[in-house]
């Protein structure tokens, strides 16, 4: 039995000690911090030369041909890998221009992950689209991993995924977050098998201790284990997890482990296998989407969905299915919102106008508390239209309404409150001569005006010009989009040249319906 363990000991030696002296010298993969370390480069080590006389006899003795490594030429670049055609974007296949892609990797990694709806939105087209690579596109693949970061922070998994899945994530920085978002989806059963049998990957300590225990081989998970402490490969804080994640029965009545440091995907799925899971308030978006998974409970379940559908990681369809899996054994917060979507969607079902104006108000006001009445709006605000509702209740409705993605008939209908904004008319439906008559009568605040003048001059910043006539699209939509992040609360006149830049671009449905938003949700209407 000793020699059937030294040999096993061995065998696992040799497969993972060329990884350990890099473990802690190696450079972080990206821009977001909470990646695990699952995976990392192998090691090449190229042997001494060592000039010595060649044999005469070199020929007959070895007539094999050397190795030749080959590379496929014409090889597709992961820079161009999308989800959506171009003819589905509506962005051009030359969308990039000749922006370099650190450049452009930078102006998307500088962006908040919280964005206002419609810019959101934007840049998700942008992220899943097909385009042509930037002019320096190599084998760094910089902006696919720009991309795919992205898409990360917001806490689009599936989408992260999916476009992972399509480019095939076969190199060290794109297993790394295909890894990840498995695990956070609830699908590590499948990210670790193809760990174990990939073999240009070298697995960490920590992620191959996981995958072998997840696939049921927990003698070889605790023989990794007792390798990577005799070599002092693993800090005291992970060895203490992955001890009580092979043996939870061993610590228990112990104390709960103190929370890391720095929470990965990995630690996070661990932490809750041993039953202390980690609180997704304080971790980034993303970490939110293990909490969709059917097997938690509802109220967690409904907090995330809110959570990633005011970023609009998931669509407002996914938010509504969360509140309708039952009816509400409680009142306060999250579950005061889910009763109000709820009696409001029946009425909306049932096309009864009674019903929709006594259920309608408290839905909005329930969700705008929350930040999520663009979500409720989304779900909803087209219904409405030809809807015969009383005045009483047409403000709510035509908040709704003009907040979502039929605006423009909605203001061109019969069916707006009296008392509606006229600037909000004017911009729903591109109306500038009534935008520039606002204008002069002086009584628009500073963001009516921004708005106001956005929408009625053309002339743009010189930079951003020589960007759009110089064809660099994509570099133009990702400053004018950080111009106006901030939302409600975005400087005026950064406002105002967004939205400018916006229009310049082509892009006049996103244009009007940020200022739709901006307008409609500010504090005070």
């Amino acid at each position: 039995m000793r020699i059937r363990k030294t040999a096993a000991f061995l065998a696992i030696f040799g497969c993972m000690a060329t990884s350990v002296g890099g473990l802690r010298a190696e450079e972080p993969l990206s821009a977001i911090d909470w990646l695990s370390n699952a995976v990392e480069a192998p090691k090449v080590v190229v042997p001494p030369v060592i000039p010595q006389a060649k044999p005469v006899d070199d020929v007959s003795r070895n007539a094999t041909p050397e190795a030749v490594v080959t590379t496929k030429l014409g090889a597709p670049s992961r820079d161009a890998v999308g989800l959506v055609p171009s003819s589905v974007t509506g962005l051009p296949t030359r969308f990039w221009g000749t922006s370099s892609s650190q450049s452009l990797a930078a102006e998307l990694n500088n962006l908040r992950p919280d964005l206002p709806p419609p810019l959101a939105e934007l840049i998700r087209r942008v992220l899943l689209a097909e385009l042509a690579p930037p002019i320096d596109s190599g084998s760094a693949e910089v902006l696919f991993l720009a991309r795919v970061d992205a898409l990360l922070a917001l806490g689009a998994l599936d989408q992260a995924k999916a476009l992972l899945d399509r480019a095939d994530p076969g190199t060290v920085s794109l297993f790394q977050r295909w890894f990840d978002a498995s695990l956070l989806i609830g699908d590590e059963d499948a990210a670790c098998a193809r760990m174990l049998r990939q073999p240009d990957l070298s697995p960490t300590y920590p992620a191959r201790i996981f995958c072998m225990a997840r696939a049921g081989d927990w003698t070889a998970a605790n023989l990794t284990l007792s390798t990577a402490k005799a070599l002092d490969a693993i800090p005291l804080a992970e060895d203490a997890l992955l001890a009580r994640f092979l043996d939870t029965e061993l610590f228990e009545g112990e104390a709960p482990l103190p929370v890391p440091t720095r929470v990965t995907p990995l630690a996070f799925r661990m932490h809750e296998a041993i039953g202390e899971p980690l609180s997704l308030s304080t971790l980034p978006n993303a970490f939110a989407f293990a909490a969709l998974s059917e097997n938690g409970g509802w109220k967690p379940r409904i907090t995330a969905a809110e959570r990633l559908a005011r970023t609009g990681a998931i669509p407002p369809s996914r938010l509504l299915a969360s509140y309708s899996e039952r009816q509400p054994a409680a009142s306060g917060g999250v579950w005061d919102r889910a009763e109000a979507v709820q009696a409001f969607e029946v009425a909306l079902i049932a096309r009864d106008p009674n019903a929709v104006a006594t259920q309608l108000p408290k839905a909005v006001r329930t969700m705008r508390r929350a930040g999520l009445e663009p979500a409720l709006a989304a779900m909803f605000g087209e219904a409405l239209l030809g809807l015969p509702l009383p005045e009483a209740t047409r403000k709510a409705a035509t908040r709704l309404m003009m907040l979502s993605p039929a605006y423009e008939a909605a203001a061109q209908a019969d069916v707006l409150a009296t008392d509606t904004a006229e600037i909000w008319t004017a911009v729903a439906t591109g109306d500038t001569a009534a935008l520039s008559r606002l204008q002069q009568t002086g009584h628009l605040d500073a963001v009516e005006t921004a708005v106001a003048a956005a929408f009625t001059t053309d002339e743009i910043s010189t930079p951003m010009g020589a960007l759009i006539e110089g064809g660099n699209l994509g570099l133009a939509t990702l400053r004018s989009v950080k111009m106006m992040e901030d939302g409600t609360s975005a400087d005026p006149k950064a406002l105002e040249d967004g939205l400018r830049s916006l229009r310049r671009l082509g892009l006049i449905d996103i244009a009007r319906r940020m200022a739709l938003f901006v307008l409609i949700t500010r504090p005070g209407e």
